[in-house]
Protein backbone atom coordinates (compact mmCIF):
# COMPACT_ATOMS: atom_id res chain seq x y z
CA UNK A 1 0.00 0.00 0.00
CA UNK A 2 1.78 3.30 -1.12
CA UNK A 3 1.63 6.41 1.03
CA UNK A 4 -0.56 9.33 -0.44
CA UNK A 5 0.68 12.04 2.41
CA UNK A 6 4.39 11.88 3.68
CA UNK A 7 5.89 14.32 6.60
CA UNK A 8 9.55 13.88 6.54
CA UNK A 9 11.29 15.66 9.88
CA UNK A 10 8.85 18.54 10.24
CA UNK A 11 9.66 21.17 12.90
CA UNK A 12 7.15 23.63 14.13
CA UNK A 13 8.64 25.99 16.79
CA UNK A 14 6.25 29.01 18.71
CA UNK A 15 8.17 31.62 20.92
CA UNK A 16 10.12 29.10 24.06
CA UNK A 17 8.25 26.15 22.53
CA UNK A 18 9.44 23.29 20.58
CA UNK A 19 6.30 21.67 18.93
CA UNK A 20 7.33 19.24 16.69
CA UNK A 21 11.20 18.12 16.48
CA UNK A 22 11.87 16.15 13.80
CA UNK A 23 8.77 14.35 13.05
CA UNK A 24 7.85 11.65 10.41
CA UNK A 25 4.27 10.58 9.53
CA UNK A 26 3.07 8.38 7.06
CA UNK A 27 -0.72 8.10 5.83
CA UNK A 28 -1.38 5.64 3.37
CA UNK A 29 -4.19 5.46 0.57
CA UNK A 30 -7.24 3.87 2.44
CA UNK A 31 -6.58 3.64 5.44
CA UNK A 32 -7.79 5.38 9.14
CA UNK A 33 -4.21 6.29 10.98
CA UNK A 34 -4.56 7.04 14.69
CA UNK A 35 -2.72 9.86 15.75
CA UNK A 36 -2.22 10.05 20.14
CA UNK A 37 -0.75 12.03 22.52
CA UNK A 38 -0.87 14.08 25.43
CA UNK A 39 -2.33 17.77 25.68
CA UNK A 40 0.35 19.66 24.32
CA UNK A 41 2.39 16.59 22.89
CA UNK A 42 2.18 18.44 19.40
CA UNK A 43 -0.36 16.11 17.49
CA UNK A 44 -2.72 19.05 16.63
CA UNK A 45 0.39 21.06 15.40
CA UNK A 46 1.46 18.60 13.13
CA UNK A 47 -2.12 18.24 11.60
CA UNK A 48 -2.52 22.17 11.58
CA UNK A 49 0.59 22.25 9.15
CA UNK A 50 -0.78 19.35 7.22
CA UNK A 51 -3.62 21.38 6.64
CA UNK A 52 -1.93 24.31 5.44
CA UNK A 53 -2.58 26.33 8.92
CA UNK A 54 1.05 26.51 10.23
CA UNK A 55 4.06 26.26 7.82
CA UNK A 56 6.58 24.92 9.42
CA UNK A 57 10.83 25.91 9.92
CA UNK A 58 12.22 22.57 8.48
CA UNK A 59 10.92 19.53 6.61
CA UNK A 60 9.26 18.36 3.93
CA UNK A 61 5.72 17.05 2.81
CA UNK A 62 4.53 15.17 -0.17
CA UNK A 63 1.56 14.53 -1.12
CA UNK A 64 0.95 11.59 -3.98
CA UNK A 65 4.39 11.59 -4.22
CA UNK A 66 4.96 15.19 -4.94
CA UNK A 67 7.07 18.02 -2.71
CA UNK A 68 4.25 20.64 -1.95
CA UNK A 69 4.19 23.97 0.13
CA UNK A 70 1.20 25.06 1.93
CA UNK A 71 0.07 28.78 2.17
CA UNK A 72 -2.73 28.22 3.48
CA UNK A 73 -6.12 25.91 4.44
CA UNK A 74 -7.44 26.62 0.66
CA UNK A 75 -4.12 24.90 -0.63
CA UNK A 76 -4.43 22.19 1.31
CA UNK A 77 -8.22 21.67 0.78
CA UNK A 78 -7.77 22.21 -2.90
CA UNK A 79 -5.11 18.92 -2.97
CA UNK A 80 -8.02 17.03 -1.07
CA UNK A 81 -6.54 17.76 2.73
CA UNK A 82 -9.07 19.41 5.09
CA UNK A 83 -8.93 19.46 9.21
CA UNK A 84 -11.93 19.62 11.20
CA UNK A 85 -10.25 21.62 14.37
CA UNK A 86 -10.70 20.91 17.90
CA UNK A 87 -11.78 24.64 18.59
CA UNK A 88 -14.22 25.71 16.09
CA UNK A 89 -13.64 27.71 13.05
CA UNK A 90 -17.36 28.79 12.67
CA UNK A 91 -19.04 32.43 12.20
CA UNK A 92 -21.85 32.52 15.08
CA UNK A 93 -23.61 34.88 13.26
CA UNK A 94 -24.65 32.65 9.90
CA UNK A 95 -26.67 29.58 9.73
CA UNK A 96 -25.53 26.22 9.61
CA UNK A 97 -25.45 25.85 5.59
CA UNK A 98 -24.11 29.89 5.62
CA UNK A 99 -21.33 28.50 7.64
CA UNK A 100 -21.21 25.01 5.62
CA UNK A 101 -21.00 27.25 1.76
CA UNK A 102 -18.75 29.93 3.27
CA UNK A 103 -15.37 30.36 1.41
CA UNK A 104 -16.47 27.89 -1.50
CA UNK A 105 -16.50 29.37 -5.30
CA UNK A 106 -20.11 27.92 -5.82
CA UNK A 107 -22.96 29.20 -5.30
CA UNK A 108 -21.27 32.75 -6.89
CA UNK A 109 -23.38 35.30 -6.90
CA UNK A 110 -26.98 33.95 -5.89
CA UNK A 111 -27.41 32.02 -2.99
CA UNK A 112 -31.08 29.86 -3.22
CA UNK A 113 -30.64 29.01 0.54
CA UNK A 114 -33.72 26.84 0.52
CA UNK A 115 -32.19 24.32 -1.95
CA UNK A 116 -28.48 24.27 -0.31
CA UNK A 117 -30.19 23.32 3.29
CA UNK A 118 -32.17 20.55 1.77
CA UNK A 119 -28.57 19.76 0.65
CA UNK A 120 -26.84 19.84 3.89
CA UNK A 121 -30.09 18.19 5.35
CA UNK A 122 -29.64 15.32 3.26
CA UNK A 123 -25.84 14.93 3.82
CA UNK A 124 -26.62 15.17 7.74
CA UNK A 125 -28.89 12.34 7.56
CA UNK A 126 -26.49 10.08 5.15
CA UNK A 127 -23.88 10.06 7.82
CA UNK A 128 -26.37 10.38 10.55
CA UNK A 129 -24.86 14.13 12.13
CA UNK A 130 -28.06 15.74 11.93
CA UNK A 131 -28.50 19.33 12.21
CA UNK A 132 -30.99 21.89 11.33
CA UNK A 133 -29.67 23.60 8.43
CA UNK A 134 -31.25 27.27 9.01
CA UNK A 135 -30.58 27.95 12.98
CA UNK A 136 -27.50 30.43 13.68
CA UNK A 137 -24.29 28.81 15.28
CA UNK A 138 -24.95 30.72 18.00
CA UNK A 139 -28.04 28.79 18.86
CA UNK A 140 -26.20 25.12 18.66
CA UNK A 141 -24.55 23.44 21.39
CA UNK A 142 -21.22 22.56 21.54
CA UNK A 143 -21.54 19.06 19.88
CA UNK A 144 -24.35 20.30 17.62
CA UNK A 145 -21.26 22.72 15.88
CA UNK A 146 -18.80 19.96 15.94
CA UNK A 147 -20.95 18.04 13.45
CA UNK A 148 -21.17 21.16 11.10
CA UNK A 149 -17.72 21.26 11.31
CA UNK A 150 -17.67 17.51 9.96
CA UNK A 151 -20.51 18.61 7.58
CA UNK A 152 -18.61 21.12 6.26
CA UNK A 153 -15.37 19.09 5.47
CA UNK A 154 -17.73 16.29 3.93
CA UNK A 155 -19.34 18.74 1.98
CA UNK A 156 -16.19 19.49 0.05
CA UNK A 157 -15.15 16.22 -0.56
CA UNK A 158 -12.00 15.61 0.81
CA UNK A 159 -9.61 12.51 0.02
CA UNK A 160 -7.79 13.39 3.61
CA UNK A 161 -10.03 14.08 6.06
CA UNK A 162 -8.13 14.68 9.18
CA UNK A 163 -10.35 14.23 12.45
CA UNK A 164 -9.84 15.66 15.65
CA UNK A 165 -12.10 14.16 18.48
CA UNK A 166 -15.08 13.49 16.52
CA UNK A 167 -16.63 11.09 18.27
CA UNK A 168 -17.20 13.04 21.99
CA UNK A 169 -20.26 14.46 21.28
CA UNK A 170 -22.12 11.34 19.92
CA UNK A 171 -23.92 7.79 21.49
CA UNK A 172 -22.83 4.75 20.66
CA UNK A 173 -24.73 3.79 18.41
CA UNK A 174 -24.06 7.14 16.33
CA UNK A 175 -20.57 5.94 16.67
CA UNK A 176 -21.09 2.93 15.12
CA UNK A 177 -22.25 4.54 12.16
CA UNK A 178 -19.68 6.75 11.82
CA UNK A 179 -17.25 4.14 12.09
CA UNK A 180 -19.46 2.30 9.66
CA UNK A 181 -19.80 5.65 7.34
CA UNK A 182 -15.48 6.14 7.69
CA UNK A 183 -14.97 2.41 6.73
CA UNK A 184 -17.14 2.85 3.62
CA UNK A 185 -14.65 5.84 2.98
CA UNK A 186 -11.99 4.29 3.52
CA UNK A 187 -12.94 1.55 0.79
CA UNK A 188 -13.70 3.84 -1.76
CA UNK A 189 -9.68 4.61 -1.26
CA UNK A 190 -10.40 8.00 1.26
CA UNK A 191 -7.54 8.51 3.92
CA UNK A 192 -8.50 9.54 7.41
CA UNK A 193 -6.25 10.81 10.59
CA UNK A 194 -8.13 10.27 13.78
CA UNK A 195 -7.12 12.19 16.81
CA UNK A 196 -8.40 10.78 19.51
CA UNK A 197 -7.88 10.51 23.73
CA UNK A 198 -10.29 7.15 23.87
CA UNK A 199 -8.37 4.20 23.41
CA UNK A 200 -10.98 2.02 23.23
CA UNK A 201 -11.78 3.58 19.87
CA UNK A 202 -8.36 3.96 18.77
CA UNK A 203 -8.15 0.19 18.95
CA UNK A 204 -11.39 -0.03 17.31
CA UNK A 205 -11.26 2.11 14.12
CA UNK A 206 -7.07 2.39 13.28
CA UNK A 207 -5.69 0.82 10.69
CA UNK A 208 -1.63 1.87 11.99
CA UNK A 209 -1.46 4.25 15.53
CA UNK A 210 1.18 7.09 15.79
CA UNK A 211 2.09 8.34 19.03
CA UNK A 212 3.60 11.53 19.95
CA UNK A 213 4.83 13.12 23.39
CA UNK A 214 7.22 16.14 23.49
CA UNK A 215 7.04 16.85 20.15
CA UNK A 216 8.95 13.95 19.33
CA UNK A 217 7.47 10.43 18.11
CA UNK A 218 7.74 7.67 20.17
CA UNK A 219 5.88 4.80 18.31
CA UNK A 220 5.01 5.26 14.47
CA UNK A 221 2.76 2.95 12.33
CA UNK A 222 2.12 0.24 15.29
CA UNK A 223 -0.42 -1.96 14.23
CA UNK A 224 -3.17 -2.18 16.89
CA UNK A 225 -3.49 -5.80 16.75
CA UNK A 226 0.34 -6.01 18.19
CA UNK A 227 -0.71 -3.72 20.80
CA UNK A 228 -2.82 -2.93 24.36
CA UNK A 229 -4.44 -0.06 25.85
CA UNK A 230 -1.94 0.09 28.58
CA UNK A 231 1.32 0.19 26.10
CA UNK A 232 -0.17 3.16 24.72
CA UNK A 233 -1.15 4.62 27.03
CA UNK A 234 2.54 4.39 28.44
CA UNK A 235 3.59 6.14 25.47
CA UNK A 236 1.62 8.79 25.51
CA UNK A 237 2.38 9.47 28.82
CA UNK A 238 5.81 7.93 30.20
CA UNK A 239 4.39 6.25 33.16
CA UNK A 240 1.65 3.70 33.66
CA UNK A 241 -1.88 4.57 33.91
CA UNK A 242 -4.52 3.36 35.58
CA UNK A 243 -7.71 2.35 34.06
CA UNK A 244 -9.34 0.63 36.92
CA UNK A 245 -10.15 3.82 39.67
CA UNK A 246 -10.42 3.03 42.98
CA UNK A 247 -13.65 3.92 44.22
CA UNK A 248 -15.40 2.74 47.70
CA UNK A 249 -18.50 1.83 48.21
CA UNK A 250 -20.14 4.42 51.00
CA UNK A 251 -24.50 4.92 51.52
CA UNK A 252 -25.61 8.43 50.30
CA UNK A 253 -26.25 10.91 52.94
CA UNK A 254 -28.96 14.09 52.88
CA UNK A 255 -30.27 15.59 49.73
CA UNK A 256 -28.39 18.25 49.01
CA UNK A 257 -29.84 19.09 45.41
CA UNK A 258 -33.71 18.54 44.61
CA UNK A 259 -35.20 19.55 41.34
CA UNK A 260 -38.92 19.44 41.42
CA UNK A 261 -41.26 19.92 37.94
CA UNK A 262 -37.97 22.35 36.48
CA UNK A 263 -38.60 23.71 32.88
CA UNK A 264 -36.20 25.80 31.13
CA UNK A 265 -35.73 27.16 27.34
CA UNK A 266 -32.41 27.07 25.20
CA UNK A 267 -30.91 29.54 23.29
CA UNK A 268 -33.98 29.33 20.42
CA UNK A 269 -36.16 30.36 23.39
CA UNK A 270 -37.65 26.51 22.67
CA UNK A 271 -38.57 24.13 25.62
CA UNK A 272 -35.29 22.35 26.59
CA UNK A 273 -36.39 21.12 30.08
CA UNK A 274 -39.28 19.77 30.67
CA UNK A 275 -40.43 19.43 33.68
CA UNK A 276 -37.76 17.84 35.43
CA UNK A 277 -37.47 15.78 38.87
CA UNK A 278 -34.46 14.86 40.21
CA UNK A 279 -32.19 14.36 43.68
CA UNK A 280 -28.76 14.37 44.70
CA UNK A 281 -27.78 13.36 47.70
CA UNK A 282 -24.08 13.94 49.84
CA UNK A 283 -21.23 11.68 49.19
CA UNK A 284 -22.97 10.69 45.66
CA UNK A 285 -22.38 11.51 41.88
CA UNK A 286 -25.21 11.16 39.57
CA UNK A 287 -24.22 10.82 35.80
CA UNK A 288 -26.71 12.47 33.45
CA UNK A 289 -26.51 10.57 30.08
CA UNK A 290 -27.71 12.23 27.01
CA UNK A 291 -26.52 13.29 23.37
CA UNK A 292 -25.74 17.01 23.00
CA UNK A 293 -28.50 18.82 22.52
CA UNK A 294 -30.96 17.21 24.92
CA UNK A 295 -31.08 19.27 28.00
CA UNK A 296 -28.56 18.32 29.19
CA UNK A 297 -25.93 21.87 29.02
CA UNK A 298 -29.32 24.03 30.09
CA UNK A 299 -29.59 21.82 33.36
CA UNK A 300 -26.12 22.61 34.52
CA UNK A 301 -27.04 26.57 33.69
CA UNK A 302 -30.07 26.70 35.48
CA UNK A 303 -28.75 25.08 38.74
CA UNK A 304 -25.85 27.46 38.58
CA UNK A 305 -27.99 30.58 38.02
CA UNK A 306 -26.67 31.28 34.36
CA UNK A 307 -30.23 30.35 32.69
CA UNK A 308 -34.19 31.67 33.87
CA UNK A 309 -35.74 28.43 35.08
CA UNK A 310 -39.63 28.94 33.32
CA UNK A 311 -41.65 26.43 36.15
CA UNK A 312 -40.48 24.63 39.26
CA UNK A 313 -38.56 24.63 42.23
CA UNK A 314 -34.49 24.64 42.64
CA UNK A 315 -33.24 24.01 46.37
CA UNK A 316 -30.07 23.58 47.56
CA UNK A 317 -29.41 21.72 51.00
CA UNK A 318 -33.10 22.86 51.58
CA UNK A 319 -33.11 26.26 50.47
CA UNK A 320 -34.43 28.02 47.03
CA UNK A 321 -31.72 29.12 44.28
CA UNK A 322 -34.59 29.36 41.67
CA UNK A 323 -33.71 31.95 39.34
CA UNK A 324 -31.58 34.18 42.21
CA UNK A 325 -27.77 35.55 41.32
CA UNK A 326 -25.10 33.57 40.60
CA UNK A 327 -23.49 34.43 43.93
CA UNK A 328 -26.48 32.64 46.12
CA UNK A 329 -25.71 28.98 44.71
CA UNK A 330 -22.05 30.05 45.21
CA UNK A 331 -22.53 31.30 48.69
CA UNK A 332 -24.50 27.86 49.51
CA UNK A 333 -20.96 26.26 48.47
CA UNK A 334 -22.24 25.33 44.65
CA UNK A 335 -18.83 24.27 42.35
CA UNK A 336 -19.43 24.65 38.73
CA UNK A 337 -17.16 22.97 36.03
CA UNK A 338 -19.04 24.52 32.69
CA UNK A 339 -18.44 22.50 29.62
CA UNK A 340 -16.93 25.18 27.72
CA UNK A 341 -13.78 26.07 30.03
CA UNK A 342 -12.61 28.88 27.31
CA UNK A 343 -15.49 31.06 27.00
CA UNK A 344 -17.29 30.21 30.33
CA UNK A 345 -14.78 28.35 32.77
CA UNK A 346 -11.82 31.26 32.37
CA UNK A 347 -11.05 34.58 31.53
CA UNK A 348 -8.56 34.10 28.75
CA UNK A 349 -6.71 37.35 28.94
CA UNK A 350 -5.97 36.99 32.65
CA UNK A 351 -3.55 34.85 34.75
CA UNK A 352 -3.90 32.20 36.37
CA UNK A 353 -3.84 34.02 39.65
CA UNK A 354 -7.18 36.07 39.05
CA UNK A 355 -8.58 32.74 37.79
CA UNK A 356 -8.18 31.23 40.80
CA UNK A 357 -9.26 33.87 43.05
CA UNK A 358 -12.25 34.49 41.26
CA UNK A 359 -14.76 33.25 44.14
CA UNK A 360 -12.56 34.55 46.72
CA UNK A 361 -11.10 37.92 46.20
CA UNK A 362 -14.11 39.43 48.27
CA UNK A 363 -13.03 37.41 51.63
CA UNK A 364 -9.85 37.94 53.31
CA UNK A 365 -7.13 36.89 53.69
CA UNK A 366 -7.53 37.77 49.44
CA UNK A 367 -9.40 40.94 50.35
CA UNK A 368 -7.79 43.17 52.41
CA UNK A 369 -10.75 46.16 53.16
CA UNK A 370 -11.99 47.08 49.61
CA UNK A 371 -8.50 46.36 48.24
CA UNK A 372 -6.95 43.46 47.15
CA UNK A 373 -3.94 42.07 48.16
CA UNK A 374 -1.93 40.97 45.53
CA UNK A 375 0.58 38.97 47.47
CA UNK A 376 -1.76 37.08 49.29
CA UNK A 377 -3.32 36.02 45.72
CA UNK A 378 -0.41 34.83 44.42
CA UNK A 379 0.81 32.73 47.58
CA UNK A 380 -2.84 30.94 47.17
CA UNK A 381 -2.64 30.77 43.66
CA UNK A 382 0.89 29.68 43.67
CA UNK A 383 -0.11 27.24 46.27
CA UNK A 384 -3.06 25.39 44.12
CA UNK A 385 -0.77 25.15 41.02
CA UNK A 386 1.58 22.76 43.12
CA UNK A 387 -1.59 21.00 44.58
CA UNK A 388 -3.56 20.91 41.30
CA UNK A 389 -0.43 20.07 38.59
CA UNK A 390 -0.73 23.28 36.83
CA UNK A 391 2.24 23.21 34.23
CA UNK A 392 3.04 26.75 33.18
CA UNK A 393 6.08 29.19 33.84
CA UNK A 394 4.26 30.83 36.47
CA UNK A 395 1.33 32.13 38.62
CA UNK A 396 1.00 35.34 36.48
CA UNK A 397 1.21 33.18 32.58
CA UNK A 398 -2.77 34.53 30.75
CA UNK A 399 -5.01 31.67 30.82
CA UNK A 400 -4.83 31.73 27.09
CA UNK A 401 -0.97 30.31 26.71
CA UNK A 402 -2.14 26.69 28.52
CA UNK A 403 -2.63 23.90 27.41
CA UNK A 404 -6.90 22.15 27.69
CA UNK A 405 -5.59 20.19 30.45
CA UNK A 406 -3.66 23.07 32.34
CA UNK A 407 -6.91 25.41 31.61
CA UNK A 408 -9.04 22.49 32.99
CA UNK A 409 -6.81 22.34 36.20
CA UNK A 410 -7.14 25.77 36.88
CA UNK A 411 -10.95 25.25 37.01
CA UNK A 412 -10.85 23.19 39.15
CA UNK A 413 -8.19 24.50 41.86
CA UNK A 414 -10.45 27.30 41.86
CA UNK A 415 -13.99 25.48 42.23
CA UNK A 416 -12.71 22.36 44.59
CA UNK A 417 -10.21 24.74 46.97
CA UNK A 418 -13.90 25.88 48.34
CA UNK A 419 -14.78 22.49 49.81
CA UNK A 420 -18.35 22.70 47.84
CA UNK A 421 -20.72 20.80 48.96
CA UNK A 422 -23.19 20.44 45.48
CA UNK A 423 -20.21 20.24 41.89
CA UNK A 424 -21.92 20.31 38.80
CA UNK A 425 -19.28 18.59 36.64
CA UNK A 426 -20.15 19.32 32.78
CA UNK A 427 -18.14 17.89 30.42
CA UNK A 428 -15.21 18.23 32.84
CA UNK A 429 -12.95 15.57 30.55
CA UNK A 430 -14.15 16.46 27.38
CA UNK A 431 -10.67 16.63 24.89
CA UNK A 432 -8.44 15.50 27.64
CA UNK A 433 -5.65 13.23 26.95
CA UNK A 434 -5.43 9.76 29.09
CA UNK A 435 -3.32 10.81 31.67
CA UNK A 436 -5.49 14.20 32.21
CA UNK A 437 -8.52 12.52 32.08
CA UNK A 438 -7.57 10.28 34.76
CA UNK A 439 -6.34 13.20 37.37
CA UNK A 440 -9.90 14.73 37.40
CA UNK A 441 -11.87 11.42 37.52
CA UNK A 442 -9.58 11.01 40.82
CA UNK A 443 -10.39 14.56 41.97
CA UNK A 444 -14.10 13.80 41.50
CA UNK A 445 -13.87 10.74 43.51
CA UNK A 446 -12.03 12.67 46.19
CA UNK A 447 -15.11 15.12 46.36
CA UNK A 448 -16.87 12.24 46.48
CA UNK A 449 -15.02 10.66 49.62
CA UNK A 450 -14.99 14.25 51.40
CA UNK A 451 -18.92 13.83 50.75
CA UNK A 452 -19.53 16.60 48.21
CA UNK A 453 -23.10 15.73 45.94
CA UNK A 454 -22.00 15.78 42.80
CA UNK A 455 -24.10 16.06 39.20
CA UNK A 456 -21.85 14.49 36.39
CA UNK A 457 -23.36 15.72 33.18
CA UNK A 458 -21.06 14.15 30.78
CA UNK A 459 -21.25 12.18 26.92
CA UNK A 460 -18.72 9.95 27.48
CA UNK A 461 -20.82 6.75 28.41
CA UNK A 462 -17.50 5.19 29.83
CA UNK A 463 -16.83 8.29 31.97
CA UNK A 464 -20.73 7.90 33.10
CA UNK A 465 -20.21 3.97 33.92
CA UNK A 466 -16.78 4.57 35.85
CA UNK A 467 -18.03 7.05 38.33
CA UNK A 468 -21.46 7.32 38.68
CA UNK A 469 -23.28 5.77 41.36
CA UNK A 470 -26.62 6.52 39.97
CA UNK A 471 -27.23 7.25 36.28
CA UNK A 472 -30.26 8.85 34.95
CA UNK A 473 -30.46 9.49 30.93
CA UNK A 474 -32.11 12.90 29.71
CA UNK A 475 -33.80 12.91 26.43
CA UNK A 476 -35.85 16.05 24.52
CA UNK A 477 -35.84 17.46 27.85
CA UNK A 478 -36.76 14.77 29.50
CA UNK A 479 -35.54 12.12 32.45
CA UNK A 480 -36.50 9.02 30.78
CA UNK A 481 -34.99 6.31 33.27
CA UNK A 482 -33.52 6.59 36.55
CA UNK A 483 -31.26 4.34 38.41
CA UNK A 484 -30.66 2.57 34.81
CA UNK A 485 -27.77 -0.59 34.98
CA UNK A 486 -24.57 0.70 33.22
CA UNK A 487 -25.38 -1.40 29.98
CA UNK A 488 -24.13 0.82 27.15
CA UNK A 489 -26.62 -0.72 23.93
CA UNK A 490 -29.43 -0.05 26.77
CA UNK A 491 -28.44 3.51 27.83
CA UNK A 492 -27.65 4.20 24.38
CA UNK A 493 -30.71 3.46 22.95
CA UNK A 494 -32.65 5.53 25.94
CA UNK A 495 -29.88 8.28 24.99
CA UNK A 496 -31.40 8.29 21.39
CA UNK A 497 -35.13 7.96 22.02
CA UNK A 498 -35.35 4.16 21.15
CA UNK A 499 -36.69 3.06 24.58
CA UNK A 500 -38.10 4.44 27.16
CA UNK A 501 -38.33 3.14 30.97
CA UNK A 502 -41.44 1.24 31.64
CA UNK A 503 -41.05 2.10 35.43
CA UNK A 504 -38.20 4.59 36.65
CA UNK A 505 -36.57 3.72 39.74
CA UNK A 506 -36.78 7.09 41.36
CA UNK A 507 -34.50 7.59 44.19
CA UNK A 508 -36.62 8.44 47.18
Amino acid sequence: MDNLVEMRGITKRFPGVIANEDVDFELRHGEIHALLGENGAGKSTLMTVLAGLYRPEAGTILVRGNPVGFNSPRDAIDLGIGMIHQHFTLIESQTVTENILLGLDEPRFLMRLSHYDKQMAKIGEQYGLQVTPDVKIWQLSVGEQQRVEILKMLYRGVEVLIMDEPTSVLAPQEIEELFKTLRSMVEEGKSIVFISHKLNEVMTIADRITVLRQGRVTAAGIDPASTSKAELANLMVGRKVLFELEKTQREPGKVVLELQGVSADNDKRLPAMRGIDLKVRSGEIVGVAGVAGNGQSELGEVITGLRTCTGGRILVNGKEVTNRHARTSIDLGVAHIPEDRTHVGTAPNLSITDNVIMKKYREPPIARGTSLDRGAAQEMAQGLKSEYTILAPSVETPARNLSGGNLQRVILARELSSEPSLLIAMQPTRGLDVGAIEGVQQLLLEQREQGAAILLISEELEEIFTLSDRIVVIYEGEIVADGVEPDAEKVGLLMTGGSRSSSKERAA
